[in-house]
């Protein structure tokens, strides 16, 4: 769930693009980077971090230039931070070209088998996304004539990347000498929006992974690019489309409507806050349908996500709704480090509950997923030290049973504390009186009823279907190994950052 920003403007875009970062941090926190193009000469600072940490005056300063792109990362199939994976990543050969990626392609193993076989090609790091750099590369130089670019070539190249590449991917890139290319997956699963702003020098353009980026820095979204879609807009801020995929379909990543994204975002004309809103309703009829019997005095939110939710939930109904949990926002950097009792710790650093809202009543705590179910397990004994009677959980999404290979980092089958397990064996293992779940059918609906035009969602997390159809049992066993091995470091590095998301509870 990375963040990604391409601007092409008529002024210096350094700050846009460090501003773009910054409204775009939710979506990761391990690293980040800019890369600005003066005119056919690229300008590059990445590193390991948080936006406000990675960048200082002088490195604003060397990125000069009126384009360019960049890119905040969350690491993905279990890989920990290294220097060396930063992106954007850049390739000098055939044409300069740098490249930011939020996804995960499924065929990266054979991909890097025939760009080292077939296709000449060297991949210097683990990521996935310099494997699809390398594609994109290859793939300009063979529909290329005398080394010359033009869109109809460009977008060539990007259906060339369509064929060979499997699994989510949207994508910013800049060509040196030429301009910036952004491209979205043929199933549409990870989010891309563009947007515009008329100013006395011209027209300038963004494109970036949620609405929010347009908002805060006043471009008009435009629309969302298409799932198989490419748009070049060329150094001059001439604008060009092409839809490159055969037969795309629109499946977004429901899990972004759940969580990843912020709520003030619109993805494929899907208000991400109206969504939550509509999520706490259909909690509401599943517990007046099938848990009438709980006597409730108070519902509460873990912060931050659920609150939509919970607010509207506790609305239907018509008990109160109270903030129980004050979330730390300073608590800077938590090292990640082995064993449980570290993990417990941090999660009472980052929240604090109120005992007045607690003490002596049935309380119903409401999240947006329950994924390991250790935060979950550390709040519902929090709520009792407080003095709860009862503490019910509800979860505004559906149990989290399978991996998700689409670019969101989650934990091995083990380790989901929905894999294998009934609702009532998990409401044992987090401690709760009751578990309420969301059904998947009443998410699914949540999410169309906003735009009746988008009809299929990438659920795989929650029903186990992967929707690109290339995803076997030997490909997640694979997964799960990769991920297993790479704990190991990752447990011992230092300086990992949280921002207290419950996806790494």
């Amino acid at each position: 769930m990375c963040g990604i920003v391409g601007v092409v403007a008529r002024s210096p875009v350094n700050q846009l693009l460090y501003d773009g970062l910054l409204v775009l941090q939710h979506r990761g926190q391990d690293a980040a980077g800019i890369v600005t193009a003066d005119g056919a000469s690229f300008h590059m600072h990445k590193g390991g971090g948080m936006v406000r940490d990675v960048f200082r005056t002088r490195n604003m300063r060397s990125l000069a230039g009126h384009a360019g792109i960049a890119h905040t990362r969350y690491p993905t199939a279990g890989s920990a931070w290294s220097a060396a994976e930063s992106q954007p990543f850049y390739v000098n050969s055939p044409f300069g070209i740098v490249l930011g990626h939020n996804g995960n392609l499924t065929n990266s193993e054979q991909l890097k088998q025939d760009l080292f076989r077939l296709d000449l090609r060297h991949v210097n790091t683990e990521s996935d996304s310099e494997v699809l750099l390398n594609v994109l590369a290859h793939e300009l130089a063979a529909n290329a004539t005398n080394y010359k670019l033009d869109p109809a070539t460009i977008f060539a190249a990007v259906s060339g990347v369509h064929r060979r590449c499997r699994g989510a991917y949207a994508v910013v890139a800049m060509i040196a000498g030429y301009g910036l290319l952004a491209f979205r997956d043929p199933y549409g699963i990870r989010p891309l929006v563009f947007g515009k702003s008329e100013t006395p020098n011209g027209r300038e353009y963004l494109v970036s992974s949620e609405s929010v980026a347009l908002d805060g820095m006043g471009f008009k979204l435009v629309r969302d690019v298409a799932p198989g879609e490419a748009i070049f807009i060329d150094l001059d801020g001439n604008f060009y489309s092409q839809q490159c995929a055969v037969n795309p379909t629109l499946n977004p990543c429901i899990f972004e409507f759940v969580y990843l994204a912020r709520p003030d975002s619109v993805i494929d004309g899907i208000s991400v806050y109206e969504t939550r809103l509509r999520m706490g309703e259909s909690l509401a009829r599943k517990m007046q349908r099938d848990f009438a019997h709980l006597d409730i005095d108070v519902v509460i939110p873990i912060p931050d996500s659920s609150r939509p939710a919970a607010m509207q939930l506790a609305n239907r109904l018509n008990v109160d709704y109270r903030e129980g949990f004050i979330k730390n926002r300073y608590i800077g950097r938590t090292f990640i480090m082995p064993g449980q009792a570290i993990r417990r710790k941090s999660v009472r650093q980052k929240l604090n509950a109120i005992g007045m809202e607690f003490r002596g009543k049935n309380v119903l705590l409401v999240d947006d997923s329950i994924v390991r179910g250790t935060t979950s397990r550390e709040i519902v004994q929090m709520a009792r030290e407080s003095g709860a009677r009862k503490v019910y959980f509800a979860s505004a999404a559906p149990p989290v049973r399978y991996p998700n290979v689409y670019g969101i980092d989650m934990p091995t089958r083990e380790e989901l504390i929905a894999s294998g397990r009934s609702d009532d064996e998990i409401a044992r293992e987090i401690g709760c009186d009751a578990l309420i779940y969301q059904d998947l059918d009443d998410l699914i609906e949540d999410v169309r009823s906003v735009n009746p035009a988008v009809s299929h969602f990438e659920t795989s997390c929650f029903s186990g279907l992967y929707i690109t159809g290339d995803v076997t049992q030997d490909y997640l066993d694979g997964v799960e190994a990769q991920r297993r091995d790479g704990a190991k470091p990752r447990e011992a590095s230092t300086a990992q950052l949280d921002l207290g998301l419950e996806m790494a509870d």
